[in-house]
C-alpha cells in the first residue's frame, strides 16, 4: 500500500521513529486488536490505537453509557448517555481516524461466544478492559487455548497492575493467581472506589504492549507483572514465574474448555 499525503502528515511523528518507519505504520494499518470492556481500561487504550493508526479494532461489550463513567471512561461523553458502549466507542474512533475499521459486538463475553468472536476478524492482540474476575480468567483460559496474545489489567482505588502474556514465552494470568478469588475478597471500582486516571495510564500502557507487539519492537510485560501505587508515584516491576502445573497453559493442562464463573459479591465496610 501507498500512503496518501495525508496519512503521511497524520503518521509522521511514527514515521520518523527509526523503530517504526513507513514499514512499521504499514504493520499497524494492518493489526487488528480486540478491546473487550470500553470501560476505565478499554476507552484509553481504544483512543491510542486508534490515533496511532491500528487498523482494525474489536469493541465488545454489553452496557450502556452511565454518567458515572464520565469520569474516567474518556472514549464516552455527555451526550452519550443512555448509549450503547459499542456504539459511542465507535463514533468517537471513526471521528478522530477514518482510517480505523470499527467492529462492534454489543454483548456479554462467556464460554459460549467468546472464541467465535477472538476468531472473528483473526484478531493479532487483546487487551481485557474488563473489571471483574469471571471475565478475566474466561479472557486468559480463551487466549492461551486460542493460542493469542493478551494484555492483562487491573485498577482499584489509587492502584493497577498489567502484566502481557504471549503463547510460549511466559506465564499466563491463571499461573499467578490460578483461580477467581472468594466472595468478599475484593472488591469492584464501584464498591471501593477509583482515581479517573487510573484507567488512563494503565489502559494506555495496554495500548502500548499492543503496539509494541505488531510492530514487534522493544520487550513486552511477559514474566512481569507491572504495578503502579499513584498515591506514591511508585512503579514496580515483579518478575512472574511459570507454572508448570498451571491448570490451562501447564505441561499437563486439566482446563481444556471454558468455564463462566460466578461474580464474587464483596460488602465493602464503611
Amino acid at each position: 500500500m501507498d500512503f496518501t499525503n495525508e496519512q503521511l502528515e497524520r503518521y509522521s511523528r511514527h514515521i520518523i521513529l527509526k523503530q517504526v518507519g513507513v514499514k512499521g505504520q504499514k504493520k499497524l494499518l494492518g493489526g487488528k486488536v480486540l478491546i473487550i470492556g470500553t470501560g476505565g481500561l478499554g476507552a484509553p487504550a481504544a483512543v491510542f490505537l486508534a490515533a496511532a493508526g491500528t487498523g482494525t479494532i474489536g469493541l465488545v461489550d454489553f452496557d450502556a453509557v452511565e454518567l458515572s463513567n464520565l469520569q474516567r471512561q474518556i472514549i464516552h461523553q455527555t451526550k452519550d448517555i443512555g448509549k450503547p458502549k459499542v456504539i459511542s466507542g465507535k463514533e468517537t474512533i471513526e471521528e478522530m481516524n477514518p482510517d480505523v475499521k470499527v467492529v462492534t459486538y454489543q454483548e456479554w463475553v462467556n464460554s459460549g461466544n467468546i472464541i467465535d468472536i477472538i476468531r472473528d476478524q483473526d484478531y493479532d492482540f487483546i487487551i481485557d478492559g474488563t473489571d471483574n474476575f469471571p471475565a478475566k480468567f474466561l479472557i486468559n483460559d480463551a487466549c492461551v487455548l486460542a493460542k493469542k496474545p493478551f494484555s492483562h489489567a487491573g485498577i482499584i482505588r489509587f492502584e493497577g497492575q498489567t502484566l502481557t502474556y504471549v503463547p510460549g514465552q511466559g506465564p499466563c494470568y491463571r499461573c499467578i493467581f490460578n483461580n477467581p478469588p472468594p466472595p468478599d475478597a475484593v472488591p469492584t471500582c464501584k464498591q471501593a472506589g477509583v482515581l479517573g486516571v487510573m484507567g488512563g495510564i494503565i489502559g494506555t500502557i495496554q495500548a502500548t504492549e499492543a503496539i509494541k507487539y505488531i510492530l514487534g519492537v522493544g520487550e513486552l510485560l511477559t514474566g512481569q507483572l507491572l504495578t503502579y501505587d499513584a498515591l506514591h508515584m511508585n512503579f514496580r516491576k515483579i518478575k512472574l514465574p511459570y507454572n508448570e502445573k498451571c491448570q490451562v497453559c501447564g505441561k499437563t493442562p486439566c482446563i481444556t474448555g471454558l468455564i463462566d464463573y460466578e461474580q464474587a459479591v464483596c460488602e465493602v465496610k464503611k
